[in-house]
């Protein structure tokens, strides 16, 4: 008994494998010489044998391979469609249309370009357009013009793909203008009907404490152990010196963004009981959804030394601490005293 069930599980289990075999064989080997598996293998040996070839002729024969997996591609999809939900979309329009975008716009180097991405939607609708515009199957296909309510699908299909399109082409618009201007990531998308925060908000744009922490060190050379009268004619001339500093530190270290020219570095003085505050401003001029924009201030305590124990000593040297953080005000700058 425990024989017979054996041999019946095995027999079922080559069963499986045979069928599965079968399954392999009918989907690799073309049932007739003209089919799409004759293309699809066609593309594979061009783009083979492209890879020995030298020259343009390299390039037509990967050519000739693309066009084979396109024309493949769209024929086996189309044997027995499966439909977009919603839509008469064949799936395989947007495998189709896919290929297509990626051979007409890809590169060597990216082949899925941010164009790739955009013209998919918008070119797998023409895909599926275009054999509405024929009549007639094999050799007896003509042109013909698709029924009113033929009509109405397709400018449907193509004008949501269209407007797809746009949607994701406004994607790679925002995300570069975030790579050129990342100090537009600190501000409010809250009231946007279009751009959704996924990440967390930034605190600080990081582009303006780059530059005070740049600026920082710069001036502490210009002021620490330097006679008290000559720092209090720095101190004088601040907005020309630190305004200074800050260009050297904005075009040596932004160069790579866009908006280098969005900043700049105006300087604070304030009398305060044993000496004089610093405060370096790092101020943003560019687009923001608060008017009045925002800053970010480093304070620097500016006294003399020798003054604490010899007030009257006229030696005194100067000495020099700044805040390790840095903070972050939105609105405009206080006024310069």
């Amino acid at each position: 008994m425990n024989s017979s069930l054996f041999f019946k599980e095995v027999t079922l289990i080559f069963k499986f494998i045979q069928d599965l075999f079968l399954g392999v064989q009918k989907l690799l080997m073309p049932p007739k010489a003209f089919s799409w598996q004759t293309l699809i293998y066609l593309s594979v040996f061009s783009w083979g044998t492209s890879y020995f070839a030298l020259g343009f002729i390299k390039d037509i024969i990967a050519l000739t391979g693309w066009l084979f997996l396109i024309a493949g591609t769209a024929w086996y999809t189309t044997d027995d469609p499966l439909r977009v939900p919603g839509t008469f979309m064949p799936v395989g329009a947007l495998i189709t249309g896919l290929l297509v975008s990626v051979f007409a716009f890809g590169h060597q180097v990216n082949v899925v370009t941010p164009r790739t991405i955009v013209l998919w939607p918008t070119i797998a609708a023409i895909i599926t357009a275009i054999p509405e515009f024929f009549a007639g199957t094999g050799t007896a296909t003509k042109a013909a013009i698709p029924k009113l309510e033929t009509r109405q699908k397709i400018i449907v299909l193509i004008a949501w793909s269209m407007l797809i399109s746009c949607w994701i082409q406004f994607y790679f618009v925002i995300d570069k203008w975030l790579k050129e201007y990342p100090s537009l990531s600190v501000d409010n998308f809250q009231r946007s009907t279009f751009v959704i925060r996924l990440e967390p908000k930034t605190e600080k744009p990081k582009n303006g404490e780059t530059i005070l922490n740049k600026i920082q060190p710069l001036i502490e050379e210009e002021i620490v152990t330097k006679p008290w009268a000559e720092v209090e004619r720095w101190l004088l001339e601040a907005n020309k010196e630190v305004g200074n500093l800050g260009n050297r530190m904005i075009e040596k270290n932004l160069v790579k963004y866009k908006e280098q020219k969005l900043w700049s570095v105006e300087p604070r003085v304030v009398n305060i009981e044993s000496g004089y505050r610093l405060d370096i401003l790092s101020i943003w001029k560019g687009p923001s959804s608060n008017s009045r924009g925002f800053y970010i201030q480093k304070s620097c305590r500016i006294q003399p030394i020798a003054s604490v124990n010899q007030p009257e000593n006229k030696n005194a040297v100067a000495g020099i601490e700044c805040d390790r953080i840095n903070r972050f005000y939105l609105g405009s700058p206080p006024p310069q005293q």
